[in-house]
């Protein structure tokens, strides 16, 4: 047979190659020769073939065909084949290969062996590979050399119980007196690895505990066994600060910076949540902090134990300043990695201090020498790590940065994080924004500066800013008081002409604010910054602006070609809202163009933009007294109020100057609870949206510019969109869950008070459209939809409540996709049986009648039901909102009401009725009910009722 190569001349063959594939054929034809030899059993080249599949698997290629010359080779009696079959063992095979349970016996074999050299390596094998059942075998033998006469075997076997016990753990207790005595070795190798055995037992042990669940963790027995090993573990680390020169153990200047980074682990383990264990190893801790070299890496790592050890123990006060202060001079490092480190440990020390309760280290405390004190000494290093190119260290930075903020230093650091917005990555940005927020929410000094701080960042950032901080900004405008309102109006103004464009949340609040206090634009605005410590007092003055330029502003922005869809609808609310703030104080031209601005979007391709034109159109005339005809006939006002042709009522002429004047103030503690309510479902109503009807999530996005429920919200789905300033009927409610029973369906729907929801226009006598009422299809689940005139839990003006309900929102509503705005068309009559007449109910002078109806011949199980309302009553009834439940085989789609307003039933007022198709899929089998709540206002009181209709003929419905 063919000589076998030898190692040195196969590594010469593949150094030679210039190609990959021409190495690739050099191996591939050595393995094709070691699997002959391997098969040809060619003993004599074993130890040569595992050599080089060693080189191989260096290489990265495929060697496990060689495993089981491995274990042959361990079987040898020569050492030098033995030597080559552990390598071997340790590199090829892994505790998951089937083939090393074979190697049991030979490591057995090998532990008892005379040579210390042979033991040595069955106990390195020992100590990477074993398995639990390996462990659980050989245990025993490796007991036996914990106790052996020579330093070699001792640490070679402390290696090999610490994989044995963590493969283990129910073998822990069993070795505890073995690490006593061996702490009292002399050998440093040996006292490493007693160290790690050490550390080994007590995290086992720590994670038995948790698993047989024992409450007390520090009480278990092996604790309180190493606990009593404290003052030698303190002794030892003494005797290496004090020890002269050993240039067997000395490394740059330190002695055995190895077996100290070790002992300061064990400590840091033991002084866990135990003061008297702390207390004994203070005064140690503190000689290691003070008298520890950092001009070499091996000082800096027993450094940094040295400050985990400080921060996880119970130390004093002291010790905690001087380990910051060690981490400060970190900071100065000019090595990276160091400093990293350093921010790093003092971010988690921060945070562990936090969750575990203790004393926060960034709290502003009086104590001069604090940890905290001391940290904020720290507070410009910090900072300054900002600037550094590297990105990792200013990631590090700012996230201590964020720990660091209290009352006294917000100011600077806020400024700082404003700074660094400017510079950073742009997929940081929103990260950052939310950040600054709750600094800003949390530690403001005053609402002046909160205000100047969010306006500052849309100006930075405003394009990667989220809604929730848009959204928080305008809150916080509007229940300020009116000087900084003034001032937020001013300011965001000139950062809308100086922008260009791009900063969509600037956009949003700006236009937003300008349409809300546009009127304090037209007088001049002045504030005396008050003098600091190293800044005189300066004063910020605003120009007197004329309603022209105001709106030229405005313009502008809706005229850029980037202007998205979100912005232009704002805009439209915006002078609807300047047309009321300016009616009397700007110039006729000026006010016919800003009503010219509203009408321009009336042929918008955009459905939103046309139907926001149209209803504010018709809200700025109503507002002036003047008549809106709905669709062709000029005798029939849009509201469906006109009591003479061509005149509009005071009501109604009230109700529109109130959905143009300034938006109430928000209170946010109704405005959390009505999310909590809406996020736990306590409102809801079990309807099944149409096929047709919108999505909730794209609509959204441009939605109400005023709507800000939703602000802080914690991920509940969006409010339905609001058209009308009452009610908005059923068919917006969410869907009934399907996992409960049908009499707990119906028991808890209405269990919680329900918000009136918003009802949708009626069609008129000629086929026309109720602008201002919603579009008639029905709307996906949602929650509670909020009345935009009560958005923050505000009663409602008595002229509102009283009057028609407004449909038109007058702030804006949500986006909608492109749908068909006429009524739907009514079902078409039954060819069977004629219509079934059942009673409703009857409740403050409000009669509710179903009239059931067969649609389909060949469905029994569809029925179109007819919901009609009766006002018994002298005076009509506003504001109807009427929501049905159904229980989980029933399916429903409503249509909305034919109006809102109910007239007195009688004379020659049209009847309001209200379509509801139902599919009763287990008809025959369980009859039809409903789950009804109405709410409707009668002569200025607002009455709600709830009730039940299960009087539908049996097996028909």
């Amino acid at each position: 047979f063919k000589m076998s190569m030898k190692l040195r001349d196969l590594i010469r063959k593949v150094r030679a190659c210039k190609t990959a594939a021409e190495e690739r054929a050099v191996i591939a034809k050595e393995s094709a020769m070691i699997r002959t030899a391997i098969r040809e059993e060619q003993e004599h080249y074993r130890h040569r073939n595992v050599a080089k599949l060693l080189f191989m698997h260096m290489l990265g290629y495929p060697t496990h065909f060689g495993q089981l010359e491995c274990l042959k080779l361990i079987a040898s009696p020569h050492f030098p084949e033995k030597r080559i079959g552990y390598l071997g063992m340790m590199l090829l095979l892994s505790e998951q290969a089937d083939v090393l349970m074979l190697a049991t016996n030979s490591l057995k074999n090998d532990l008892n062996a005379k040579n210390k050299f042979v033991a040595g390596l069955a106990l390195c094998t020992i100590g990477n590979l074993a398995t639990s059942d390996m462990s659980r075998d050989l245990a025993p033998e490796v007991d036996k050399h914990l106790k052996a006469p020579t330093p070699y075997l001792r640490k070679k076997a402390c290696l090999a119980m610490a994989r044995c016990l963590t493969k283990c753990p129910d073998m822990v207790d069993d070795f505890v007196d073995r690490v006593v005595t061996l702490l009292k070795d002399k050998s440093h190798g040996v006292l490493i690895t007693v160290v790690q055995l050490m550390t080994v037992v007590l995290l086992v042990d720590v994670q038995n505990a948790e698993e047989e669940g024992i409450e007390d963790i520090t009480e278990t027995p092996c604790r309180v066994a190493f606990l009593r090993l404290v003052p030698a573990l303190v002794k030892l680390l003494r005797n290496l600060l004090s020890m002269g020169y050993s240039p067997e153990h000395e490394v740059g200047g330190i002695s055995d910076p190895f077996l100290q980074v070790q002992i300061l682990t064990v400590l840091r383990l033991l002084g866990t949540n135990n003061e008297e264990a702390s207390e004994e190893m203070n005064d140690v801790l503190a000689q290691v902090a003070t008298n520890t070299e950092t001009s070499k890496n091996a000082g800096n790592a027993i450094l940094y134990e040295c400050v985990q050890t400080i921060m996880a123990t119970e130390s004093e006060d002291s010790l905690r300043v001087l380990a910051v202060n060690i981490l400060g001079r970190f900071l100065l490092n000019r090595d990276n990695n160091i400093r990293y480190v350093a921010l790093n440990t003092l971010a988690r020390c921060v945070e562990e201090q936090k969750h575990s309760g203790g004393s926060v280290l960034v709290a502003s405390g009086e104590n001069a020498n604090s940890a905290a004190s001391a940290l904020q000494r720290h507070r410009t290093t910090v900072v300054d790590c900002l600037k550094d190119p590297d990105i990792s260290i200013r990631q590090r930075a700012l996230e201590l940065i964020y720990h660091l903020v209290n009352q006294e230093n917000v100011e600077d650091l806020t400024a700082e994080l404003l700074n660094y917005l400017v510079l950073c990555p742009r997929e940081h940005r929103a990260d950052i924004c939310a950040r600054v927020l709750r600094v800003v929410d949390t530690y403001s000094p005053d609402d002046r500066w909160r205000v100047d701080t969010l306006i500052t960042m849309l100006t930075i950032a405003g394009r990667e800013t989220s809604t929730d901080v848009q959204y928080a900004t305008i809150v916080y405008i509007s229940r300020s008081s009116e000087d900084i309102q003034a001032y937020a109006t001013h300011k965001l103004l000139k950062a809308i002409r100086d922008d260009d464009g791009t900063q969509l949340g600037l956009l949003e609040v700006g236009i937003w604010c300008i349409g809300e206090f546009g009127d304090f634009l037209l007088n001049p605005y002045s504030y005396e910054i008050p003098a600091k410590l190293d800044e005189p007092s300066s004063t910020v003055s605003f120009m007197q602006l004329d309603a022209a330029t105001v709106v030229d502003t405005v313009e502008a922005v809706t005229k850029r070609h980037s202007c998205p869809q979100t912005v232009k609808e704002r805009s439209l609310t915006c002078f609807a809202k300047l047309s009321d703030r300016y009616a009397d104080k700007a110039d006729p031209a000026t006010l016919s163009r800003l009503h010219e601005l509203i009408k321009k979007n009336q042929d918008s391709h955009s459905l939103e933009l046309q139907l926001r034109s149209c209803e504010y159109d018709a809200l700025l005339n109503a507002a002036k007294g003047i008549s809106t005809p709905a669709g062709g006939n000029k005798d029939d006002d849009i509201f469906g109020v006109t009591t003479e042709p061509g005149v509009v009522s005071a009501q109604v002429i009230s109700a529109a100057k109130e959905a143009l004047a300034r938006m109430p103030v928000v209170d946010l503690k109704v405005l959390q609870r009505k999310q909590a309510a809406a996020h736990f479902g306590e409102i809801g109503m079990g309807v099944v949206p149409r096929t047709n009807g919108t999505a909730n999530g794209a609509a959204a996005k441009g939605g109400d510019l005023l709507d800000l429920e939703d602000i802080f919200s914690s991920g509940a789905p969006a409010a339905a969109p609001v058209v009308a300033t009452e009610t908005q009927n059923g068919s917006s409610a969410p869907a009934a869950q399907p996992a409960k029973s049908d009499v707990d369906l119906l028991a808890d729907i209405f269990s919680a008070s329900a918000l009136p929801s918003q009802a949708a226009a009626p069609p008129t006598s000629m086929g026309g459209v109720d602008l201002f009422a919603a579009p008639a299809l029905s709307q996906p689940a949602a929650p509670a939809v909020i009345n935009p005139m009560d958005l923050f839990g505000s009663p409602p003006p008595p002229a509102l409540a009283a009057s028609v309900p407004l449909s038109a929102d007058p702030f804006g509503s949500s986006m909608m996709p492109q749908q068909t705005m006429s009524a739907p068309a009514p079902a078409p009559a039954s060819q069977g049986d004629g219509p079934v007449t059942v009673p409703g109910f009857s409740h403050g002078g409000l009669t509710v009648e179903f009239e059931c109806a067969k649609p389909d011949i060949w469905n029994k199980q569809n029925t179109a039901l007819t919901a009609k309302f009766k006002n018994t009553t002298d005076a009509p009834m506003y504001g109807l909102s009427f929501q049905c439940a159904v229980p989980k085989y029933v399916t429903m789609e409503m249509q909305p009401p034919t109006s809102t307003t109910i007239p007195v039933t009688g004379g020659n007022s049209k009847p309001v009725t209200q379509s509801i198709n139902v599919t009763n899929t287990q008809l025959g089998t369980k009859n039809l009910m409903l789950k009804i709540k109405v709410g409707f206002t009668s002569k200025g009181t607002k009455i709600e009722h709830m009730a039940t209709c299960n009087s539908f003929p049996p097996g028909k419905f």
